[in-house]
């Protein structure tokens, strides 16, 4: 049996913002997902995977030490924790946007300009965010840091530590409500924003984008080395890869008379090939095929003129599994 001697696999999946979506694509990956109430455990219809919620924070580094052999979570915190661990898959969910921001009142282009005006008048220069190794990367790459700081490591200060020697620029560990620091407790703001409402409402502007980041999911490089967890992490990837392109197309069937075939078949993108099947009315086929949901709008016109009785079917996963077979080769 495919299923013994494999060794249980640790999955850690994301609390909080990327929760609900989270759940969405485990519902459509497999058949079963029971969340108890009160509880960070999760059950799966597989036995060899067990699965906790934690804070996404938090996974990159666990999974990193080995404590989980995979996990979800934003690829903002696999930067930011410089977490030693495998990108699989992009879930394309969690999209997000990680931005400096100070109040619209200054005339500053940029966090390069702020730096620069901020280091002539020999002002403390005081950002906050979560992200404390992400904005000291940022900062220090900046052509006026180098210019006045050189290689100087901006001071990071969190309730329990202080890092790095250039008093002149701070970074302070925001605790949440970010956008609402500036401008009596700080000058600027590394934040994630998905639309830029809330840094507008508080009366702030985005100045540079630092990078843009979804949910990832995520293997301990060690576990992908041991053959048992290897073969049970690719069954992860497969039906999770397979749960996003399902997202994504469209399964579609229509019946078209023998004389409209070929035409039809030049205007339909599909997945592959689509399969044909005479029916019991001579002169007439169906057809079957995957299509793009973004390229229903545009088909609908043409297949009213060549086709008739056209289903449409919201798919639950497309499991490609000559790729994963591949990948588990290489």
């Amino acid at each position: 049996m495919r299923g013994e001697g494999l060794s249980k696999v640790k999955f850690a999946i994301p609390k909080g913002s990327l929760e609900e979506a989270t759940f969405k694509i485990l519902e459509k990956a497999w058949t079963k997902v029971d969340r108890r109430s009160r509880t960070y455990r999760v059950y799966l219809d597989d036995p060899q995977i067990m699965v906790k919620m934690l804070r996404p924070q938090e996974i990159p580094i666990l999974v990193a030490d080995g404590l989980y052999d995979v996990g979800i979570t934003g690829k903002d915190w696999i930067g930011e924790t410089k977490a030693h661990v495998e990108l699989l898959l992009d879930l394309e969910y969690g999209k997000i946007k990680l931005v400096i921001a100070f109040p619209d009142k200054h005339r500053y282009k940029n966090i390069d300009s702020m730096i620069a005006d901020y280091a002539k008048k020999k002002k403390t220069l005081r950002i906050s965010s979560e992200y404390l190794t992400t904005t000291s990367k940022f900062i220090k790459q900046s052509r006026s840091y180098k210019k006045f700081y050189g290689s100087k490591d901006p001071l990071i200060v969190t309730p329990w530590l202080r890092l790095g020697t250039n008093k002149n620029v701070q970074i302070h560990l925001s605790f949440g409500a970010t956008e609402a620091k500036p401008p009596e407790d700080v000058d600027a703001i590394m934040d994630v924003t998905q639309t830029g409402t809330t840094l507008k409402q508080n009366k702030l502007k985005i100045a540079d984008k630092v990078l843009e980041s979804s949910a990832h999911l995520i293997a301990n490089k060690n576990s992908l080395k041991d053959q048992s967890k290897r073969e049970k992490i690719f069954d992860i990837v497969t039906l999770m890869r397979g749960a996003v392109q399902g997202k994504k197309h469209l399964h579609i069937y229509l019946n078209v008379k023998e004389k409209n075939l070929t035409k039809l078949l030049k205007q339909i993108p599909a997945l592959k090939k689509p399969t044909l099947s005479p029916l019991s009315e001579k002169g007439w086929y169906g057809v079957n095929t995957i299509i793009l949901k973004s390229d229903l709008h545009k088909l609908v016109p043409k297949l009213r003129k060549l086709a008739q009785g056209l289903v449409v079917h919201e798919l639950r996963q497309i499991l490609e599994l000559e790729e994963i077979k591949r990948d588990e080769e290489n």
